[in-house]
């Protein structure tokens, strides 16, 4: 045992211990550094001194009593690169922030890897009143700040209540030791499997498998800084069924995230369109339904460059219809969001998990953001931007979380049962005479789980597709006699007589029906035009026009008895001849695509008009 020695080697991934004898070939001790690092190869060099001097080298010869290593010394491992030296690949390591231990290669979103490259620091101009220095120099009132400063974001105005997440995560890998020992640990709420001690719940639970008790407290950050619609249209368009119906509506929101400017290191997220999926709705309900074509848009918006990046719902009740004044209902007196809207957001955002290095899981969090359409403190339409909380995401996630059917405003922590272990969730509050207490969550006011964001409208509208006086029928919108079929697409294309085909298709709902219709499906062979209304390439847009499927969509809309002005100009050049003599027919009354000869329709028998 007295022969028996503990070497102490320093990485940047920390410190480890190696055990080792003093007759031990040096050749032997590096394999179990190798070893207990987890370096597969030769690819790292051990040295005796911090300034990389004193290289250790692999020797069957020499013994580590002849180097002169003993109990207790600390050598000093640096990680081999091919390009460039080790210092410079721990300092890139380093200010891009080291992924933990065992934790799976990620490739994360565009925007975050473009902020991790950033600065971030806010710069100050020099005082002068308070600055005592040169022009060259710096002092504590022109030094610049961290983006995670919270008292320059406290005199932002409006004050910033939350920093940005890759603020977060500067201040989490900032100081001496870089953040190494940083992750980025998701919430539990399930029992630890494999746990063999004793038999499983509810029968037996111990302190290895329970899951910790979870305190509810205000999120320092946020996924995302702000929300921006690209324009009025797309809101106002929204909008138009609940002023038809009166009845609640929902959609997704399709767009991209940018770098928002205003807050240090912020997220933007961008909306370019909505999509309306299948629903039931009601003037104080809705029910969302299974959308069929959920994957087909979602493939369609990353052709398009775009991606889902939120939900909206309206919560409007008219007040004046003379005045056009709605209903002021969501304040503090109330509530923001009700506790069922927080549990959806929390589904959706656990469903959008955002990509994370960080994290031992791959993910933490969401960007995905919730916009509700509400009535304002002037009674007109506003819009109002919220996440809810990673606590909320985890109750969400392992079904712990219930409304409460009499109050909106209170969520209820589910008590545990022989079904389910569910940890104790608490909060804390003020109680009158001024103290902090701490209470379980059985009710809790959601606010504790929300996060606000800012929901803006830029001074300079900006179009990712174009806007028509016509525009082409929203989807899953038959309640109002709008339908998307040959017949309202004839009617589109006689409506538009743009001398540019890249203005006239370029409608993400129009886009969305080509690919998703019965008849004539074109999922297959769109990927040209989508192409082209991405990169707004007109060239691209005239090479697609002039195809077969196109010829064919447009000799389908010209058997529903639509003029369509411009049918040359836009039909397929050459090898269209022959579909045009015998073309199918619509059917008037139920839109049934018959075969040409035919005098009844073969779906609803009735004859053709």
């Amino acid at each position: 045992l007295s022969t028996l020695q503990i070497i102490r080697v320093q990485s940047p991934e920390g410190v480890k211990r190696i055990t080792a004898t003093k007759r031990e070939t040096v050749a032997t001790f590096l394999k179990k550094v190798a070893k207990e690092f987890g370096f597969r190869n030769n690819g790292f060099s051990v040295y005796t001194n911090r300034n990389r001097t004193g290289e250790i080298t692999a020797s069957q010869n020499k013994s580590l009593n002849l180097l002169k290593i003993k109990h207790g010394d600390m050598l000093f491992l640096y990680p081999s690169s091919p390009a460039g030296s080790s210092s410079e690949t721990m300092d890139t390591s380093v200010s891009q922030g080291l992924r933990p231990v065992g934790a799976p290669q990620v490739v994360e979103d565009e925007i975050d890897q473009y902020l991790i490259k950033q600065d971030g620091k806010i710069y100050r101009n020099r005082d002068q009143q308070l600055c005592r220095h040169g022009p060259l120099g710096k002092c504590v009132h022109c030094v610049p700040l961290e983006p995670f400063d919270e008292d320059y974001l406290n005199h932002l105005e409006p004050p910033v209540k939350h920093m940005s997440f890759h603020a977060y995560i500067r201040k989490l890998t900032g100081g001496a030791d870089k953040g190494k020992f940083v992750a980025l640990e998701n919430i539990s709420c399930k029992i630890k499997s494999g746990c063999e001690g004793h038999p499983p719940w509810p029968e037996g639970i111990c302190t290895k498998c329970q899951p910790s008790a979870i305190t509810l407290n205000r999120q320092k950050y946020r996924h995302v800084d702000n929300i921006m619609f690209e324009n009025h249209t797309i809101a106002d368009r929204f909008l138009d069924f609940w002023r038809k119906t009166g009845n609640q509506h929902l959609g997704y929101l399709y767009g991209r995230y940018t770098e928002h400017k205003d807050i240090p290191l912020g997220i933007r997220a961008e909306v370019a369109a909505i999509y309306e999926p299948p629903q039931i709705g009601t003037q104080n309900s809705l029910e969302i339904l299974e959308d069929p074509k959920a994957e087909v848009v979602d493939e369609i918006a990353a052709k398009l460059g775009l991606r889902k990046v939120g939900w909206i719902f309206t919560d409007l009740v008219s007040e004046d219809t003379r005045k056009g004044t709605v209903r002021y209902s969501r304040n503090k007196d109330t509530y923001y969001l009700s506790a069922e809207e927080c549990i959806t957001a929390g589904n959706f955002q656990n469903q959008q998990p955002n990509i994370c290095r960080l994290s031992p899981d791959g993910h933490f969090g969401s960007k995905f953001v919730t916009v509700v359409a509400t009535g304002g403190p002037d009674n007109q339409v506003h819009f109002e931007g919220y996440q809810v909380s990673n606590q909320c995401m985890a109750l969400v996630r392992d079904e712990c979380l219930l409304p409460c059917r009499d109050a909106p405003e209170l969520g209820y922590a589910k008590e545990s049962s022989s079904e389910q272990y569910v940890p104790d969730v608490f909060y804390k509050d003020i109680d009158k005479f001024g103290n902090e207490i701490t209470q379980l969550a059985r009710p809790l006011p959601v606010e504790y789980l929300i996060i606000d964001i800012t929901t803006t409208f830029p001074k300079d509208p900006v179009y990712t597709f174009s806007i028509s006086q016509n525009p082409f029928p929203i989807e899953n919108r038959d309640v109002l006699g709008e339908t998307q079929d040959f017949h309202s697409l004839a009617t589109y294309l006689s409506q538009n007589t743009s001398s540019v085909f890249l203005d006239i298709i370029s409608d993400f709902h129009l886009l969305l029906f080509l690919v998703t219709n019965e008849v004539m499906p074109l999922r297959d062979s769109i990927s040209l035009l989508l192409e082209a209304v991405r990169t707004k390439n007109e060239e691209l847009a005239q090479t697609w026009k002039k195809s077969e499927q196109w010829a064919t969509i447009e000799q389908l809309c010209s058997t529903v008895g639509v003029q369509i002005s411009g049918l040359q100009e836009y039909g397929a050049i050459g090898g269209s001849t022959h579909a045009a003599s015998a073309a199918m027919w619509a059917c008037q009354h139920c839109t049934f695509m018959n075969q040409p000869g035919t005098d009844h329709c073969e779906m609803c028998s009735l004859p053709r008009t």
